[in-house]
């Protein structure tokens, strides 16, 4: 029987949440999960070499988070246009709330105006 996952529960509430967000699908281009709002992506996540990695766009936080000891400018140069990867081990303690935070700072850097008035709409 294959290992459980170390980030079963995380990917699972990170998953179900970056969902939530309205018109977000997932792909799954080059064996990561990409979310995408209306086509454009918000958060990659894959899980390799014993290894969570999380990709999402920190316009206001990139500052902050880059002063994190798991994160890092994401490469193939778009740290320059403010994208952040967090990498966790297996033994690692996922900073969810932080990442949830993240990730809707992303959606919102990426979502059309018209989409992230459907957050503030009742």
């Amino acid at each position: 029987m294959p290992k459980a996952s170390p980030f079963s529960k995380a990917k699972t509430s990170l998953r179900k949440a970056a969902l939530a967000f309205p018109e977000t699908r997932e792909d799954h281009p080059w064996g990561e999960s990409a979310f995408k709002v209306r086509g454009k992506v918000f958060l990659f996540m894959s899980e390799a070499e014993e290894q969570l990695r999380l990709t999402v766009k920190l316009p206001e936080s990139r500052g902050f988070a880059l002063l994190l000891p798991f994160a890092q400018p994401t490469g193939y140069g778009l740290g320059k246009s403010g994208w952040v990867t967090a990498s966790f081990g297996p033994k690692d303690a996922l900073p969810l709330p932080l990442l949830l935070d993240w990730m809707a700072e992303s959606f919102c850097a990426v979502a059309p105006k018209k989409v992230r008035l459907l957050l503030e709409s009742p």
